[in-house]
């Protein structure tokens, strides 16, 4: 008889082992991914185009009404980014988005270009204000910038 009973206690034992071992794993696995409401934009990581882009938005900085000129070649030199600036238009503050393969939101950031510049979107001041297409938006670095865009970037 108390072999019996020590055989179900260890039986119990194993179960109740069993399933901390799944809630473990399954509060892992869930907790894991981020819900919904923890993803600030979608767009971040989303796949816009699986077989590369080629846009051309410009940008256009001013510091307190001064034109500040984009400089060329920014991200061209042993490694051809695929955001860049090239010699013929950077006058007119062109940036060249030149994606070969898979894009994702992220990789369309106005920030983007910035670091590839080696400059924060703050570098020339902190009270901005940004326009694009001459609509106001308050998304500074974080504006996905798209083909054709004018932005606009005013510092005081």
């Amino acid at each position: 008889m108390k072999n019996k009973h020590k055989k179900n206690n260890k039986n119990i034992w194993i179960w109740i082992l069993a399933i901390l071992v799944i809630g473990v794993f399954v509060y892992f696995v869930y907790s894991n991914k981020p819900s919904s409401s923890s993803v600030e934009n979608p767009y971040e990581s989303e796949i816009i185009s699986r077989n590369g882009i080629h846009w051309h938005p410009e940008l256009s900085i001013y510091i307190k009404g001064e034109k500040v000129e984009i400089p060329a070649n920014i991200g061209l030199g042993a490694v051809h980014n695929p955001i860049h600036t090239h010699d013929e238009d950077s006058q007119l503050g062109v940036i060249h988005l030149e994606f070969s393969s898979v894009v994702r939101g992220r990789d369309t950031k106005l920030s983007e270009f910035f670091k590839i510049w080696n400059k924060d979107i703050n570098s020339f001041g902190s009270n901005i204000r940004m326009t694009v297409n001459g609509v106001d938006k308050l998304d500074f670095g974080n504006y996905y910038m798209k083909d054709g865009d004018k932005i606009v970037l005013n510092y005081d």
